[in-house]
């Protein structure tokens, strides 16, 4: 199986970019199952119930999500109304709606598990990822023998972490949030693919996605600053893994495209 995984959709030109040239690049590549984050599609916080759609009919199978997926109240029955979005499995506590791991099927219908988590670091979270991931794998492997984790953190060292210690247990731990592309996309001992930051799409003559100057003047003056989504530079970021029909990884590549 051949799985594509595109990292946060950062406002329109992410968006645009995965509308346009999703479902080539899915031919292009030989995917058999797509899983985007649309954590920053809505202007760059958050993702309305409406794009969400948008992303799911241009070729993702399921879409995860990150710390601002209460920004847009639309998304929140939506979360529940859908089983093909998941929202980090560790906010919100008791009750919160969505879900945390989706079960979809890829091209020729094998079952994929996909979690969503949030890091600790940096970021707040209502249960520790850590105390929480052996549950969901646990639950996720009884559904699936391929699992993806997108693991949705601001530290380097908790995604190496949380990477090493599924190694072997899941068939990729790809870390998002940060919006730069890292240079260790590798497959692990025991099996597991793994990146520390797959990226974004979206818009990289930028600060992480966001203009340039407003990003620049809201440090200068510590000053509140309306921020707005860039518009050069635009690819598509992300990372493709290679599995076995157990789920074991046998291959694992960043994935960088230029579209304008």
């Amino acid at each position: 199986m051949r799985i594509l995984f595109l990292a946060d959709v950062f406002g329109a030109p992410g968006r645009r970019a995965v509308e346009e040239r999703l479902h080539d690049l899915r031919d292009d590549l030989q995917i058999d199952f797509c899983v985007v984050n649309g954590e920053n599609a809505a202007d760059g916080v958050g993702l309305t119930a409406k794009l969400a759609e948008k992303l799911l009919a241009a070729g993702a199978d399921v879409i995860t999500l990150g710390n601002h997926v209460w920004r847009q109240r639309d998304l929140v029955p939506f979360l529940d109304a859908s089983d093909r979005i998941v929202r980090p499995a560790n906010l919100g506590g008791p009750g919160a709606p969505g879900r945390g791991l989706a079960v979809a099927s890829a091209a020729d219908g094998t079952p994929v598990a996909v979690i969503n988590l949030q890091g600790q670091l940096f970021l707040e979270v209502a249960v520790h990822p850590f105390l929480l991931v052996d549950e969901l794998v646990a639950e996720a492997r009884r559904a699936a023998n391929v699992v993806v984790v997108d693991f949705h953190a601001e530290a380097t060292s908790e995604k190496v972490a949380l990477a090493r210690l599924l190694d072997g247990r899941v068939t990729a731990v790809l870390g998002t949030h940060t919006h730069v592309q890292t240079n260790d996309a590798r497959v692990q001992p025991g099996g597991t693919a793994a990146i520390t930051d797959a990226g974004m799409t979206g818009p990289h003559d930028s600060v992480i996605g966001v203009r340039a100057e407003l990003a620049i003047q809201r440090m200068q003056t510590g000053r509140p600053v309306r921020f707005h989504p860039a518009d050069g530079d635009v690819r598509i970021e992300g990372v493709v893994v290679e599995c076995d029909a157990d789920g074991r990884a046998t291959d694992c590549r960043a994935l960088r495209l230029h579209v304008g």
